[in-house]
């Protein structure tokens, strides 16, 4: 009896929909097991479709599709390994979340997913039907068992599959990051162990799909829950892992333990990745942003350069009368700093213009809002004329303490494909540029050194849309605001929760009301890169028509 068995692990980067591409991934990493002399190879969770593909796996064409590319990848991969590798999978009338067994040609087994995750980001069971309770597969002379991702979280499958003669289990992801989401896996990968009393290795792709990035940070245990193995985080890795058969059965062999960074890290890697992926899925090789010299544009354009490189970013700096010469000095700085494309385009003439040919209708009416938003607006459309014009995506750069209580203005600030910072509250995006212009990593294509000159993170915050506007006329000031903003949206928290937490009851109501009357700008705002449980895309989701409010 062999007393050694080898896993090759392909933590890698698909693409929603790129069957054929996601395909001769699953073969690269195959051909690199088949030299190691791997046992069995593995992809993570419905990796041949990428994920999460959502409703796009419904379409009888497309899973026609992915059943070509299935048996076309099985016949290529016969000589050699086992090969495991996710898919959506239907059998008569029923469609599943399926790991597919190819071995020899052909399908030798299937998995099919019994727990089906319906919150946050996830909405399978409008999509998959729940699969049995199910044995373990066979490869050689072992008995592997794959409980597919969120299976792993629920006791009812792994001991199902130490009942029926697993030997180890082998967990096949499509895990999104959300700061701090890797000691909640680690913990019920725990649990799963000391349980079954089985070794577990736990799969994970990388990569972006619009707002997710999967982060990785694939793992072995031991039983005891003694971590074996850790790959990196982000990082596509092919990893070699071995098991050991003693006395007490299979135990992984220690191997490599990769660092993982703290979270202000890897929320800024999850930003610029999630641009990168976005840019390069879609097809966009170059984008555009306005900088105010403000810190959130700033910051939006540091992560573009160390996403894209400089040469395939454009900063463009609109002023207005209200612009100060410390942005216009600012702006600049923060261009040449990062190394990128400077334009210079006064919005000036163009303002009065469209002011001259509104006059006739608003005569006789003040000044008001109405004009503060032409200018935003103004600047909306000669960014998307540029982007039109250069082939360049637009960036659209609004904090998530802006966008939660809508202090954007819609079809102007708010114009754009991707926002990085959609996420990122106003108090982490003063401590992220502090961090950036200490911290250089090799992932990052930005230069070293201080990208974000220090008096655009210092100076009070202004949209510079009327004179001496300063963004604490409008709303509590940022620790404030940004503390009321994660009880009401990241916790779902309450007005009672917000007063309990030392704020004063009106203006807990106040932001409350914001938040909800909000609710049609961020409809059809650009999606950004997810950090935290309470995303504003598919986390919350709320009606836009909404009269209740919180009275406590």
């Amino acid at each position: 009896m062999a007393d050694r068995f080898r896993i090759t692990l392909g933590q890698m980067n698909p693409t929603v929909g790129d069957l054929a591409g996601n395909a001769a991934l699953a073969r690269e990493v195959w051909e690199a097991g088949k030299t190691a002399g791997a046992d069995l190879v593995a992809l993570p969770e419905m990796f041949i479709t990428g994920y999460n593909a959502q409703d796009l796996v419904m379409k009888p064409a497309f899973q026609l599709d992915v059943a070509r590319h299935v048996d076309r990848l099985a016949q290529d991969c016969a000589d050699g390994p086992t090969l495991a590798i996710g898919a959506p999978w239907v059998e008569g009338t029923r469609l599943y979340n399926a790991y597919l067994i190819l071995k020899g040609g052909k399908i030798v087994s299937q998995v099919l997913k019994h727990h089906l995750p319906n919150e946050t980001v996830f909405d399978e069971v409008r999509i998959f039907d729940a699969g049995p309770l199910g044995g373990p597969y066979s490869v050689g002379n072992s008995r592997v068992g794959s409980p597919i991702c969120e299976d792993a979280w629920h006791e009812d499958v792994a001991e199902t599959l130490a009942e029926t003669g697993a030997e180890f289990l082998l967990v096949p992801n499509g895990s999104p990051y959300y700061r701090g989401k890797f000691d909640t896996r680690l913990n019920h990968m725990v649990a799963r162990v000391i349980e079954t009393e089985l070794p577990l290795i736990y799969l994970n792709m990388v990569g972006g799909q619009d707002d997710q990035v999967f982060d990785g940070a694939s793992f072995g245990l031991n039983p005891g829950g003694n971590l074996a193995v850790q790959l990196p985080v982000f990082d596509e890795a092919v990893a070699h892992v071995d098991l050991e058969r003693g006395p007490q059965g299979w135990r992984i062999v220690e191997g490599e333990k990769a660092h993982h960074p703290d979270a202000w890290e890897q929320d800024y890697r999850v930003m610029v990745q999630a641009l990168r992926d976005y840019c390069r899925k879609t097809g966009f090789g170059k984008v555009l942003l306005g900088l105010s010299g403000g810190v959130d544009s700033a910051l939006v354009a540091a992560i573009a350069v160390d996403a894209l490189g400089a040469q395939n970013v454009r900063c463009v700096m609109l002023p207005s009368e209200y612009t100060s010469a410390e942005s216009l000095e600012d702006a600049e700085a923060v261009a040449k700093a990062l190394g990128c494309h400077y334009d210079y385009v006064p919005i000036t003439e163009g303002r009065a213009a469209i002011e001259q040919t509104l006059a006739p209708l608003f005569e006789g009416r003040g000044a008001d809002l109405t004009e503060e938003n032409i200018q935003s607006r103004l600047r909306g459309l000669l960014l998307m004329a540029m982007s039109n014009k250069f082939g360049e995506m637009l960036l659209t750069t609004g904090n998530k303490s802006e966008v939660a209580v809508g202090y954007a203005t819609i079809y102007g600030d708010m114009a754009g494909g991707y926002n990085p910072i959609k996420d990122l509250y106003k108090t982490r995006v003063f401590e992220t540029c502090r961090w950036r212009n200490k911290t250089h990593r090799d992932w990052m294509k930005g230069p070293q050194g201080e990208v974000i000159t220090p008096r655009v993170i210092d100076k009070p915050p202004s949209a510079e849309l009327r004179a001496d506007q300063k963004d604490s006329d409008s709303l509590p000031d940022y620790p404030e605001l940004d503390r009321l903003l994660e009880i009401l949206v990241d916790r779902n928290g309450s007005i009672e929760d917000c007063v309990a937490a030392g704020s004063d009851v009106e203006t807990a109501r106040k932001i409350e009301h914001l938040i909800y009357i909000s609710e049609y700008k961020r409809f059809q705002s650009a999606p950004g890169a997810r950090l935290t449980k309470g995303a504003f895309w598919l986390d919350r989701r709320y009606p836009i028509v909404n009269r209740w409010r919180d009275r406590g």
